[in-house]
């Protein structure tokens, strides 16, 4: 029973607090239906679906309706809007912030000496969607199994881990001086100022050279380099 309490707080970490809010309303009305609690007893995953389909539904339709069912796709049109593209990135991005922050705050409550388990909540809660890609795009009847984000993990997932990391120093250790309002605002022009890059410049993901570096140093890239060039000279 502690494994499964336990597991329903770790869902709530992905809810902001309007979020739980709605979620606790929309659960209340879903239970008082007639039969709702036997229904739950006997299928629980039926259950589950039913009530994501009520918590989430207006921003569902809303958004489903506005982007793919407008006349003439003038949502779609609009949203692909450069300065309005630009402006939900924007605020996207700093979105993104706080949800981060608010993962590794509540898993700190729950494991507060589990720093692995502040950061692996603080990643997902900044980039769920991406890690939700697979079962997307099982949904539409694609199935792409080397396109997982373990294994060829997106920008957003790498910005988010490196928040995670910095927000776990900034909260249990002294190894970060600064106010915490100046690294918070630090994390959210980091977020920003990619994710436009990205849009104006075409730099999607500015971890790559540090990444080739290290691979080159430390994961036997540069001793490959110099098998084939050796071997080159000895042809």
């Amino acid at each position: 029973m502690n494994l499964i309490q336990r597991s329903l707080y770790i869902f709530f970490l992905y809810l902001s607090a309007d979020d739980r809010k709605d979620f606790d309303y929309n659960m209340l009305l879903f239970f008082d239906i007639t039969g709702a609690q036997a229904f739950s007893r006997k299928h629980p995953l039926s259950c589950w679906l039913s009530t994501m389909l009520v918590v989430f539904a207006s921003g569902m339709l809303c958004n489903g309706l506005l982007v793919f069912y407008t006349p003439f796709d003038i949502g779609y049109k609009i949203a692909k809007f450069l300065p309005v593209k630009i402006a939900c990135s924007a605020m996207k991005e700093i979105y993104r912030c706080k949800k981060v922050y608010d993962g590794v705050t509540h898993a700190g409550k729950l494991y507060p000496n589990a720093y692995l388990i502040m950061i692996l909540i603080g990643t997902l809660k900044g980039n769920g969607a991406g890690f939700t890609k697979l079962f997307e795009r099982l949904i539409r009847g694609v199935w792409t199994p080397t396109a997982m984000e373990f294994m060829q993990p997106s920008f957003p997932t790498k910005a988010s881990m490196v928040a995670s990391i910095i927000f776990v120093l900034d909260k249990k250790t002294a190894l970060i001086s600064a106010p915490h309002a100046l690294v918070y605002f630090g994390i959210v022009i980091f977020l920003v100022y990619f994710k436009l890059s990205s849009i104006l410049l075409g730099i999607h993901d500015p971890f790559v050279p540090f990444e080739n570096l290290f691979c080159a140093l430390f994961l036997g890239g540069i001793w490959d380099s110099v098998a084939v060039l050796f071997g080159r000279g000895q042809a």
